[in-house]
């Protein structure tokens, strides 16, 4: 047991995270995570769920993370007033995730220092994702209320939400002085899509290839996710082969966006020699997987109860690790050696590992400000436990770090599918069709990004009642807003590329 106390039961997740489930009552919150807290664990997922139909009010669901696993919290909510205490105070990250409850849901976190609405921007009445929401008409003015930062030589800049580069929409609000960042604020939700809703339609399988959807460029890690969440609540383990085959598959995903970000960050500091040679490997790589797989971003490919494809022409990856290890080794001297680059890597978008852990930063940006989270590493499933996976870390936190950390994870991923496919062997997978009823799972995976997280609650015809897909950008997105202080405004962009955090995996 993880905590003395509340009275947790054991998840099981067949070869995956420890993990352990806890009825409590609102008062009770707050001191387990101070607890949590206080022993080094850190807030991983927030959100709600509609329990009327059994008999029920509503509940608030929060997933903590410590170095013994995860511990799921329900907290029981009156139907009447569905109120719980802030965590915000505790876990910093909480705030949007509890406004975005509010808004999806209508449950209220008391006491919370912003109750600005988050996701909604104008678009709907009620509240979605209560099973007797019903579709109202839109007659609600959108004024959003930013912070004003106030003072002689001090001027706005509002950026966004629609940006000249093809990337995915969000407003940002500088405050300046001359070019000095005094302030940043974000305001995200453009992409909302109704996802969670969405889940509400469908069958297991179909909701495993939108899960594969949430977010294109991590496509395995969702599905992965997804399907370990289901499978914990069937009781199932997968074949070996199946899990061999979908750490192969997530770590070509971790490697096609280092790579791709890798030439991002050259472009942004004016490289377009790195940016075109990057590229020019990460599409290399994305013609493999459909060579090899039928998919470049490598979609549909997992599924609840294994996968849903048999690898063929190995010999194409395995000369792919070769080349790409000798081709990225020359980029990363060259990156190192260019007094240019390193003036503008050294120093910007700085996050000190102590502000690190106090907003709750994780992932790879995390990993590159002396945070020692890896789900691989601490928490090693299937096959991952075979593997002994070289956590990349670093304590500089800039730009500089985090750009060392890609190029330490790109390596390291090149050797482990080289392991990976040495353990290759033939398998089958048979399909998981139907879920017990009343059940909970929750499945982890460490994306490229970070931790990617899903969980899946069933009614009791075992029909999916709620799924929760949560993106390490909920964490993140708010330490870029601190990243950015008192750099100047055109290094905003290299400092956010050398987070690259998504919209659409936290807008929903």
């Amino acid at each position: 047991m993880p905590l003395t106390y509340p009275n947790l039961t054991l998840i099981p997740i067949p070869g995956a995270i420890p993990a352990w489930k806890g009825l409590i009552e609102p008062e009770q919150l707050l001191p387990v995570c101070l607890k949590v807290a206080e022993g080094g664990g850190r807030l991983v997922a927030l959100w709600g769920s509609d329990e009327r139909q059994n008999a029920g009010g509503f509940a608030l669901q929060v997933a903590l993370v410590t170095e013994a696993g995860l511990i799921c919290l329900c907290v029981a909510l009156e139907e009447a007033q569905p109120v719980y205490p802030n965590l915000s105070l505790i876990f910093p990250a909480a705030l949007r995730m509890q406004r975005a409850a509010q808004d999806l849901l209508g449950i209220v976190a008391t006491d919370s220092p912003d109750k600005r609405k988050w996701l909604r921007h104008g678009a709907w009445h009620g509240f979605p994702l209560r099973k007797d929401y019903a579709v109202a008409p839109i007659d609600e003015a959108d004024a959003y209320p930013f912070v004003r930062v106030e003072g002689n030589g001090v001027h706005e800049i509002p950026v966004g939400p629609v940006h000249a580069g093809t990337i995915e929409p969000g407003h940002f609000r500088f405050s300046i002085v001359g070019e000095r960042v005094l302030r940043l604020e974000e305001r995200l939700g453009y992409t909302h899509k109704g996802i969670e809703k969405r889940f509400e339609q469908l069958s297991l399988q179909q909701g495993a290839k939108l899960a594969g959807r949430i977010a294109g460029d991590s496509s395995v890690a969702y599905a992965w996710a997804y399907a370990m969440a289901a499978e914990s609540i069937a009781q199932l383990t997968p074949s070996a082969h199946s899990l061999w085959l979908r750490a192969l598959l997530l770590e070509r995903e971790r490697i096609a966006n280092h790579l791709g970000d890798l030439g991002y960050l050259g472009n942004d500091v004016a490289f377009t020699f790195g940016f075109s040679q990057f590229w020019i490997l990460k599409e290399q790589l994305l013609r493999n997987n459909a060579a090899v797989f039928g998919h470049r971003y490598l979609m549909d490919l997992i599924i609840p109860g294994g996968v849903a494809v048999e690898l063929s022409k190995s010999s194409i990856l395995y000369d792919e690790c070769t080349l790409l290890e000798k081709q990225v080794k020359l980029l990363r001297g060259i990156y190192e050696e260019h007094a240019g680059m390193q003036d503008r890597f050294i120093g910007a978008g700085l996050v000190a590992p102590k502000l690190a852990a106090q907003l709750g930063l994780c992932g790879m940006a995390g990993r590159a400000s002396a945070q020692a989270w890896d789900a691989r590493v601490q928490f090693a499933c299937a096959p991952y436990d075979q593997l002994d996976v070289q956590m990349a870390t670093h304590r500089n936190g800039d730009v500089a770090a985090r750009v060392i950390v890609r190029f330490d994870e790109l390596f390291e991923s090149l050797r482990l599918q080289r392991e990976i496919l040495n353990h290759l062997t033939t398998g089958s997978t048979v399909p998981l069709l139907k879920l017990p009823g009343n059940g909970f799972g929750i499945g982890m995976v460490e994306g490229w990004r970070g931790e990617i997280l899903v969980a899946i609650h069933t009614d009791r015809e075992g029909n999916v009642a709620r799924v929760h897909p949560h993106d390490p950008s909920w964490q993140n997105w708010p330490v870029l807003e601190h990243a950015v202080l008192d750099n100047i405004v055109p290094d905003f962009p290299l400092i956010n590329k050398s987070f690259n955090l998504s919209y659409t995996g936290q807008d929903l």
